[in-house]
């Protein structure tokens, strides 16, 4: 098909429109595809394309292009494909990666000129991936570019792994490796590294392990969530610096009650629906729930309970110490405590009219029923 538009870059305007810093996934020959930013590649190569081949790519999520090597005079026929938020170049870009070596870090520029994808990954303009051992930026206390909600399985000491996103483990931790480590991960699936606890100071030797779409850290997580006493929705923020993993889980502000203030600040008298075991639920108001729990949790934990509508929570009855794995469910104009209250009624034998008083403290939800 003949295109009819052609673009030279005005004096003035960047040669090179679209640039980016190659990913794990951008040079993983198993998978080749090259991922683009959706507005540059909308904004630069789709606006010289013709109507009729913009309408193909949004119907059929995929157009055939011509490519050419800037640095080597290569020509390749390859395929633009839209997934929604993105796109990504496909067809012949393994050959290029190997082709070309290359790897992490190396920058590639693209434009797109007389009906033709030109691209370029200039060996002097390399951004330098320093080897693990040598990486000695300082720390940076405030930047943590990894950060999580832990989830009901991230805290299960049955079966202790904890899952990272792809995208932040290669972003911000694969990036710092040399290409043989980042080689043994693909090859073995799994490799050692230290791991250190910035709380407490603890170095652990743990595994990052490969699963396809994730990464998982074991090992030692069994032992953290322990020693750390972790729970459902605590905020942990890992880093990489220093040819190490660290990792924080700050401290929650406690609830615990302030001189003159009161210890239980969630008090209610049981009715026939809290103790009805066929339907078991117990109904908090939503005032209270939000101004003496919500508080203190994290944003991400608030914004988990806002889009999923429930989320695990610790509980513990404080007048046995019994520990419940519960979910706090919001419902219209109240939060509904669901998941073991059935358990809990039996047990403690509730009955219409007595009290139950509420309270978080230290990432876990207290409750008790005085007799």
């Amino acid at each position: 098909m003949r295109r009819a538009r052609y673009n030279v870059a005005p004096q003035g305007q960047d040669e090179w429109p679209i640039r980016k810093a190659l990913t794990l996934s951008d040079v993983d020959v198993t998978h080749p595809f090259l991922t683009l930013p959706r507005q540059p590649v909308e904004n630069h190569i789709l606006v010289h394309l013709m109507q009729q081949e913009r309408d193909h790519l949004k119907n059929k999520e995929q157009v055939t292009i011509n490519a050419r090597d800037d640095d080597t005079g290569d020509l390749h026929v390859m395929k633009l494909k839209w997934r929604g938020s993105y796109y990504s170049l496909i067809g012949k870009w393994g050959r290029i990666v190997r082709g070309k070596g290359l790897n992490v870090g190396k920058e590639i520029k693209l434009r797109w000129v007389n009906g033709c994808l030109h691209f370029s990954v200039p060996q002097q303009q390399i951004v330098t991936v320093p080897p693990l051992q040598i990486v000695q930026q300082p720390l940076v206390q405030d930047h943590w570019p990894i950060r999580k909600v832990l989830t009901l399985s991230d805290v299960d000491t049955n079966h202790p792994f904890l899952p990272l996103a792809r995208r932040s483990v290669e972003d911000h931790i694969l990036v710092h490796w040399t290409p043989q480590q980042r080689e043994l991960l693909r090859n073995e699936e799994q490799v050692n590294l230290n791991a250190r606890d910035v709380d407490t100071g603890d170095m652990y030797v743990m595994k990052l392990r490969w699963h396809g779409h994730y990464y998982i850290l074991l090992g030692k997580w069994g032992k953290i969530i322990r020693r750390k006493g972790l729970g459902v929705g605590k905020e942990i923020k890992i880093r990489w610096s220093n040819g190490c993993l660290n990792f924080s889980v700050p401290y929650e502000w406690s609830a615990a009650a302030l001189p003159g203030q009161e210890q239980w600040p969630i008090k209610k008298a049981l009715t026939l629906s809290d103790v009805d075991t066929n339907h078991p639920f117990l109904t908090l108001p939503r005032k209270a729930v939000e101004d003496h729990i919500l508080l203190y949790w994290t944003h991400q934990a608030r914004e988990q309970l806002r889009n999923d509508h429930q989320i695990n929570v610790n509980a513990r009855d404080d007048d046995t110490g019994d520990l419940y794995m519960m979910k706090l469910k919001r419902s219209g104009s109240s939060y509904n405590l669901i998941g073991k209250w059935g358990q809990i009624i039996r047990g403690k034998t509730l009955q219409v009219g007595k009290e139950i008083r509420v309270r978080w403290d230290n990432g876990c939800l207290l409750f008790s029923v005085p007799e």
